[in-house]
């Protein structure tokens, strides 16, 4: 027998659904007051939030946490709340057809209704608080359900939230077995998950019989490609400063590097002078543990694979290669890897740094094309025609040229994949319209020529047409 008691899910969307339907179309004014609750709620609780991400991680840098979580939300928050007036205005558009003078074409953006957020592990703050700030925007209500990984701060959420938010607006669950199947499974209006691309599927899937939007922002193996003119000290410093934050446990951090054959060694030199200053030991409480022990397995793993196939592992730190007991690794660097170690088969998400020497850029762009396209890729050149090229002839879902990752942090550009490594946009304007119903709206005019147009077609008609189809 069918049970027909709704879950605390239902139950939760069902009163969002409600207050939706009640008030569907809140003002500007109304809309700005929850971002600035949002925005209240992140630095009234700004100490307990990076605790508590420490926690989950078993150690997280707060410097980390405070850079690359806390401060993208609140000043995402002030750039949403400076740019709504303009989001939320009536668009005109031409009306097309000669004979409908006087008509209006309009577009209006209104919101969907109810959003569900699945937030992962890595960066769980920003990747639930920057898509609410979207969310919100556009006049939405949400459900987000965050990453079994941080237990800490699920808990911290859910009892702290309901100070700020009434659960009509705004409601957070915690993983506790099931919970991410069900969710998805849940007709929402718009669903975002942020992940892994197996999990990516599943979601999409679960949607799908729902008929549910989704925005999908999944991962791959973005490349960094160093070219030939680019400063190589400039450029070591910026692409380890992306690879080793959080300990490389980044959707859109260097997976791996491209860079001129014969200029491997010298960049290698340039690491071991650069990362030691900044990680002095794996106790430095600037570098960050591993999230959990299967993903600390997975990397020990990688590591003595490519080591076993001849690979040259270069550690960038003094010490121990790793501490079980904290769940650190050593930033490594991995030289001559062949094409079937399981550092090339799928995408690292740890501090460990492969490189590729080329002769020609012909080989890389070959290289990253043969594969699946990625979440981001990163060329290093001051030739600007180089540049070009690459933009041109290697797709990916964003671009940071003469560094990485930085793309990802401008509130006026997109944030999306492409393919495998994910669908849709958020952030900015994108992200606004992502949360909205674009609305097309035709106001006929009081007098149309349409009214000797219609049966039985007479020789106005036929005129009419042929002079509209000439």
């Amino acid at each position: 027998m069918k049970n027909d008691i709704p879950t605390p899910l239902e139950l939760a969307l069902a009163l969002q659904r409600e207050a939706y339907l009640a008030h569907p179309v809140p003002t500007r004014d109304e809309r700005v007051a929850d971002l600035r609750t949002l925005q209240r709620f992140i630095r009234e609780n700004k100490d307990a939030l990076c605790d508590a991400i420490s926690a989950d991680y078993g150690h997280r840098s707060r410097h980390e946490t405070l850079l690359a979580e806390i401060f993208p939300a609140i000043d995402g928050i002030d750039d949403a709340i400076r740019h709504l007036r303009g989001w939320m205005k009536t668009q005109r558009r031409s009306v097309d057809l000669r004979n409908f003078l006087g008509a209006r074409n309009r577009v209006i953006p209104q919101p969907l209704g109810v959003v569900g957020v699945i937030v992962p592990w890595n960066f769980p703050v920003n990747l639930s608080f920057v898509p609410l700030t979207s969310i919100f925007a556009a006049g939405n209500r949400a459900m987000v359900k965050m990453s079994e990984n941080s237990r800490h701060l699920a808990r911290l959420l859910i009892e702290r939230i309901p100070a700020y938010f009434p659960p009509e607006k705004l409601q957070f669950f915690d993983e506790t077995g099931g919970i991410g199947v069900a969710f998805s499974q849940l007709p929402f209006d718009h669903l975002l998950f942020t992940g892994s691309g197996q999990t990516g599927r599943a979601v999409m899937a679960a949607a799908a019989k729902n008929l549910c939007p989704v925005t999908l922002e999944l991962g791959g193996k973005a490349p960094a490609i160093l070219c030939a003119d680019y400063p190589l000290r400039l450029a070591a410093e910026r692409i380890l400063f992306v690879k080793y934050l959080n300990a490389g446990q980044i959707c859109t951090s260097v997976d791996h590097l491209w860079m001129p054959q014969d200029k491997i060694q010298d960049f290698v030199r340039e690491a071991a002078q650069i990362v030691p200053r900044r990680y002095p030991s794996l106790a430095s409480s600037d570098y960050t543990s591993i999230i959990d022990q299967t993903a600390f397995d997975r990397l020990l793993v990688a590591l003595d694979d490519a080591r076993e196939r001849g690979a040259t592992l270069v550690q960038l730190v003094p010490g121990p290669a790793f501490d079980r007991a904290t769940r650190k690794i050593a930033p490594h660097i991995v030289l001559d890897a062949p094409p079937e170690a399981l550092v090339w088969q799928r995408e690292i998400f740890g501090p460990i740094l492969p490189i590729r020497g080329y002769q020609d850029l012909e080989t890389v762009v070959h290289a990253v094309n043969a594969g699946p396209r990625p979440l981001a890729i990163y060329p290093f050149s001051n030739d600007a025609q180089v540049v070009q090229m690459l933009l041109e002839r290697v797709m990916s879902g964003g671009v940071t040229v003469n560094d990485a990752l930085f793309h990802v942090g401008q509130h006026d550009l997109p944030f999306g994949g492409v393919g495998p490594s994910g669908m849709g946009h958020y952030h900015g304007k994108e992200g606004f319209e992502t949360f909205s119903k674009l609305r097309p709206v035709f106001y006929q005019a009081r007098f149309s020529t349409l009214k000797f147009m219609m049966p039985p077609y007479g020789k106005f008609a036929s005129k009419m047409l042929a002079f509209l189809t000439r």
